[in-house]
Formats: C-alpha cells, structure tokens, sequence
C-alpha cells in the first residue's frame, strides 16, 4: 500500500506539476492525480471532484493533498474535505522538492510522507549564488 496524492491547484498548476512528475517518474505512477481549479469554477464542484478522487486515491495508506497557496479556493476546498473512510491532510505552498520526496517516500505511512515533503519544501528553496563553481 501507498499513499495516495492528490494535486489540488489554480489553473494550469496541478497539470503542470504532474507534467514536471512525469518527466522524472514515468506518465503511469499509480495513486497520484490532479485537479486544476479554474477562476470561475464552482466551489461545490471542487469539492465534488476531490471527494471523488480521494475515494480512488485511498488503498489504505490515506491522501495526501498538496494545494499552491493557503486561502485560495483550492485550498479552502481543502479544508471542507471531511471523508470519514480515509485520512486525509493537506499541505499548502507546493513546491516541485516537496512533491518529488513526497513520491518517492509515499511507502513509509501518512506521517513520514508529510515530513518528507516539508523537508523537500525546505531544502528546494536556496539562493544559487552565480559566482560559485560547480
């Protein structure tokens, strides 16, 4: 079992996430889908559509949702998300790092992938300073 992880941004971000993920991992990663949210979208419909998508994330290991920004509407769909047959968590401000490690460590339970992705998040983001040699 793994955990299932759910892409849930503004338009065109979670496709083109999942495009970037594609690149690295292959087009057929099993467990791993994406909503783009457009600006008009109804709120309800989002919610509809990642309550589906969890149900056929879930094999047991639970979903992990990774949305682009706290407050925007994918992220407050986010938090209506209640499913009583899985466990669900939510991680804002996605980044391509946290999402790699998140995939590659989505074996080792709910809880480690989350420490995963956070320290990817963290350790993604460095300032290249141009007058370093390689």
């Amino acid at each position: 079992m793994m955990v299932g992880i759910l892409l849930l941004m503004h338009e065109p971000l979670a496709g083109a996430f999942k495009t970037a993920v594609g690149h690295l991992f292959g087009d057929s990663l099993e467990n791993f889908e994406a909503i783009d949210v457009k600006i008009d979208q109804n709120v309800d419909d989002v919610d509809s559509l990642a309550r589906q998508a969890i149900q056929r994330l879930d094999s047991g290991s639970g979903v992990l949702v990774f949305t682009d920004m706290l407050g925007g509407t994918p992220a407050n769909c986010c938090r209506l998300l209640k499913v009583e047959s899985t466990i669900v968590q939510v991680l804002a401000g996605t980044s391509l790092p946290m999402l790699l490690r998140a995939l590659t460590y989505r074996k080792e339970g709910l809880e480690e992938v989350i420490a995963k992705a956070l320290q990817g998040g963290k350790n993604g983001a460095i300032r290249i300073d141009p007058t370093e040699a390689n």
